[in-house]
């Protein structure tokens, strides 16, 4: 298998197993607490931290666990004058291998619960103070990200990158989807952890305007980011290179 191949199949299986513990530590907590919110977001959101750090840590060797199309549009962008982190061919392979990886995820936690494998959510989010919410998520996932990698240190990615992704989930009023992929699996899920079709266009605008901000904050506090697009998330083999 070539390397490219390598880094779509961890970006796919990634990006599948994120949104399948998103959706089915979802599932499971409207079985386990029905009638308190508030501790199905607490289970919900533990499951998510701890899986998505596990992730970053299985899959980041190999493709840098972006497991997120504005992680990757933003590595695209640091890295045109540098020479680093994806080419625009490796870009659109990222992005269409984490959006079938986020739809297998919700089907996968849904036939795990033995629910309908296929179904379209009917939870609406769309509000202004969501939509607020989306944009300051993405804005901080995004600073933290280039900010480790620019500052070498990609190695407390796993741990930072859940904490905050954690932390968003009680600090935004959206829960910190931050990611299309994962925003266009979960459409596909009628629980907990759902958003309606008509939601997801408006989340995914804010989420690439949350990615430009951030992206521009890191970049005036470290000027030199792009030389550091092959450290995102973690630092993995540059282009045409191997793992050793």
């Amino acid at each position: 298998m070539t390397i490219l191949k390598r880094r779509l199949l961890a970006e796919f299986l990634g990006t599948a197993l994120l949104v399948c513990v998103v959706v089915g530590s979802g599932i499971a907590a409207q079985q386990l607490s029905p009638t308190d919110i508030g501790l199905q977001l607490l289970e919900n959101s533990t499951a998510t931290v701890l899986g998505l750090a596990v992730l970053i840590l299985v899959f980041g060797p190999v493709s840098g666990a972006h497991f997120n199309p504005v992680v990757s549009v933003a590595d695209w962008c640091a890295s045109r004058r540098h020479g680093t982190g994806l080419t625009a061919p490796e870009l659109v392979a990222y992005i269409l291998a984490q959006i079938a990886g986020g739809s297998l995820g919700a089907v996968l936690a849904n036939v795990m619960f033995e629910r309908s494998a296929i179904q379209i959510s009917t939870h609406h989010r769309v509000t202004p103070g969501h939509l607020i919410g989306e944009i300051v998520a993405t804005a901080g996932l995004i600073a933290v990200i280039f900010a480790l990698a620019r500052s070498h240190r990609g190695g407390l990615s796993a741990a930072a990158v859940g904490a905050y992704i954690g932390a968003a989930y009680w600090f935004t009023s959206s829960t910190s989807f931050a990611n299309p992929a994962v925003t266009v699996g979960r459409m596909f899920s009628n629980t907990f952890a759902g958003i309606a079709p008509a939601s997801v266009p408006p989340f995914l605008i804010a989420q690439f305007i949350g990615a430009g901000i951030g992206f521009a904050l890191v970049s005036v506090l470290y000027p030199n980011t792009p030389a550091a697009a092959d450290d995102v998330v973690v630092p993995h083999p540059p282009n045409g290179a191997d793992l050793p």
